[in-house]
């Protein structure tokens, strides 16, 4: 494929006074401290810092993984090969069942993904959904037991000069606790020529390879934010993603997992987490479940059967195994005052509307409709929508043209791709038998990428 388009410690003797006042602790902790006993010690040794870091750390996964990397040739010149690279990152849990934060770059490319969580259970994992804009992705791992989640706080009120922990897999180092301070807010950075960060936290916490996807905490051992670079050679300067656009990410990445879900029809407002809690709802699709239950624009979700909603992202995970047919009650505020609303979630209208997938047996993909409003969410593009890839069969014409899970298609031939009904009057039409091979459009990440498609063109489309 090719691209189609183409971001103070002071040291010194000590003072005979204070050289005194040792002793004179010593003897007053003294039979305590010579009949060695730990209750002194602890309560000494427990530092905020120690009480904040054993109250995530069950929560932090280890990332390791292989990829390929193509080293480029000269300019003009074909590049020179490729050879394989072992990574490693960071991860946090923010669902008890499994579905973990990171870095987009940890996992990018990463063929086999190796969680290792804090107790040392190994376990395999795959990528579920990830917005290369903001250089995030959610992982997915199946562990037999429910996992712990970090505690996430907002960004909005951080300060310079307070203080943050960092952990992560630092040079593959696993569980590597480092502290420093906030060094300031809102700052810019290009790492690259295509990745570029905006708002980020700036701290001389030590943040090394490896750390990456890994929780920035403040000393009450909240997360404030997600580690995601250095500044090449230089000390003591390293940048965060703040934890609100995490989150607002988050939600987002969760609203499009799942194959068949429940469909409510709310689409939640973009409120300041900083806000008071809850999801508020900014749109209710006409003849959706929530309309039909009389939810209105503006009313605040506090709860979804017994699970307090004090973020979009609470919502999301409260709605992400909920089938078809499923009914939940939701506590939602309206001008200051509780009331419940019982619904019934429905198929997605794409999913209700194509139950087949033609696309599967003739080219090797396997589709899922993209609403409106997520890919706008997800995509910044010209594209009105897509449909995201959710498998390819193997020696397909789709695998052989490098097609990929995740990837968005937006349009074939001269038509757009914004339906599976789309797809259907492509595959049907007369003219597909004229055309030999069919070229493609996807979206990969922030790019917009283009290829031919052997179409096995269906007996029909051939009279």
């Amino acid at each position: 494929m090719a691209n189609h388009t183409a971001r103070p410690f002071i040291s010194g003797p000590i003072h005979p006074l204070l050289g005194g006042w040792r002793v004179g602790l010593a003897l007053l902790l003294g039979s305590n401290l010579l009949c060695g006993s730990p209750l002194i010690a602890s309560q000494l040794r427990e530092t905020p810092i120690v009480k904040a870091v054993q109250r995530v750390h069950s929560a932090v996964v280890n990332i390791r993984g292989e990829k390929t990397i193509t080293t480029p040739g000269a300019a003009g010149q074909p590049a020179e090969g490729s050879r394989r690279v072992n990574g490693m990152g960071t991860g946090v849990i923010i669902d008890a069942r499994g579905y973990i934060m990171t870095n987009y770059h940890v996992v990018d490319g990463v063929r086999e993904i190796s969680v290792t969580t804090a107790d040392g259970q190994r376990y395999g994992a795959r990528l579920v959904a990830r917005d290369a804009e903001t250089d995030l992705a959610i992982i997915k791992i199946d562990a037999p037991d429910v996992l712990p989640v970090i505690p996430i706080t907002t960004s909005s009120d951080l300060m310079p000069g307070e203080t943050v922990i960092a952990l992560g897999n630092a040079y593959g180092y696993e569980n590597t606790v480092t502290r420093g301070i906030v060094s300031a807010l809102h700052r810019a950075v290009q790492i690259s020529d295509a990745q570029y960060y905006d708002d980020l936290i700036q701290t001389d916490a030590s943040i090394n390879p490896g750390n990456s996807g890994g929780p920035l905490l403040n000393i009450d051992g909240d997360m404030i934010g997600i580690n995601v670079a250095v500044r090449a050679g230089a000390q003591g300067i390293g940048f965060a993603i703040p934890s609100d656009k995490v989150t607002a990410v988050a939600a987002r990445l969760l609203a499009s997992c799942g194959t068949h879900r429940g469909w409510l029809g709310v689409v939640s407002a973009n409120e300041p987490a900083a806000a008071s809690s809850g999801m508020v709802i900014g749109t209710v699709e006409p003849n959706s479940p929530a309309a039909q239950a009389g939810l209105n624009a503006g009313d605040r979700i506090v709860r979804v059967d017994d699970l307090d909603v004090r973020r979009p992202l609470d919502f999301q995970r409260a709605m992400l195994d909920r089938k078809p047919g499923e009914k939940c009650l939701l506590v939602a505020q309206r001008a200051g005052a509780p009331r419940t609303f019982d619904v019934k979630l429905a198929d997605p209208p794409e999913v209700a509307a194509c139950g087949d997938q033609p696309a599967w047996d003739l080219l090797g993909l396997q589709l899922q409709a993209l609403r409106p409003d997520i890919f706008r969410q997800s995509y910044q593009t010209h594209y009105r929508g897509g449909l995201k890839i959710t498998a390819v069969r193997p020696n397909s014409p789709a695998a052989n043209e490098g097609i990929r899970p995740g990837d968005v298609l937006v349009g074939m031939h001269k038509w757009e791709t914004l339906s599976m009904a789309d797809v259907a009057y492509i595959l049907k039409s007369p003219e597909l038998a004229r055309l030999g091979p069919v070229k493609f459009f996807i979206l990969r990440n922030s790019e917009t990428l283009y290829g031919y498609l052997q179409v096995a063109v269906p007996q029909t489309a051939q009279r």
